[in-house]
């Protein structure tokens, strides 16, 4: 188990406790923190989240965050795993509750699922256990096979026109993007830390990243 510093980033968006214990499962005491000294000092960051991609932009702005977080993962090449808003924070907008500006360091949009061309039973938020199919390389998939299943709880998904970002596509109605991965930019729109054996492994593939880019 790699002994590197493990941040995960209070930004006032929740599940920030059960992200912590996930990686104290596989044997890594990860600090949460929104401290800039502390995030400075990270090997890896993590940015969790549940809620609205607005409350996060502006908690991560009132909180002073994106300047170091733009020195860390785009300049410095920080390994980052976003989870779920934390992976819809990346991208360069949202259109839930208005259009807001997000982090901008993937280019693609959030937009709500729309399934009038598809099966209209379909319930939004989309909930529960559903699969992953790869379709790009992804180191934090390491010894998990394709299709196997992770926990979602989200009413928007990520979209993006840039295919060689895009690790993993989910079947909801159509193929979203489930996952993205771009340099040392891990990213999922399921919640690993709920996914039991997989969801463990992902992160633990994640706690022993090296040399990712740097």
């Amino acid at each position: 188990m790699s002994n590197s510093s493990v941040v995960i980033i209070d930004y006032k968006m929740g599940n920030l406790r059960s992200v912590q214990k996930a990686f104290e499962k596989v044997g890594c005491d990860a600090i949460i923190s929104n401290d800039i000294g502390t995030i400075q000092n990270a090997d890896k960051l993590v940015l969790p989240g549940v809620g609205a991609f607005k409350d996060g932009m502006k908690y991560l702005k009132e909180l002073n965050l994106i300047e170091i977080l733009n020195k860390k993962v785009v300049e410095e090449k920080t390994p980052l795993l976003g989870i779920c808003l934390g992976m819809q924070l990346l991208a360069k907008k949202s259109y839930e509750n208005g259009e807001t500006l997000g982090l901008g360091w993937i280019d693609a949009e959030v937009v709500k699922f729309d399934f009038t061309e598809s099966d209209k039973k379909l319930k939004i938020p989309h909930v529960g256990w559903n699969n992953v199919n790869y379709k790009n390389e992804n180191l934090l998939f390491k010894n998990i096979p394709s299709g196997s299943d992770f926990y979602f709880v989200h009413s928007y998904h990520f979209k993006t026109l840039n295919k060689s970002t895009i690790s993993s596509v989910t079947d909801y109605g159509f193929d979203f993007v489930s996952s993205i991965n771009k340099d040392n930019i891990f990213a999922f729109q399921f919640h690993p830390e709920k996914s039991q054996t997989v969801g463990l492994k992902l992160i633990e593939n994640f706690v022993n990243l090296n040399g990712v880019n740097r």
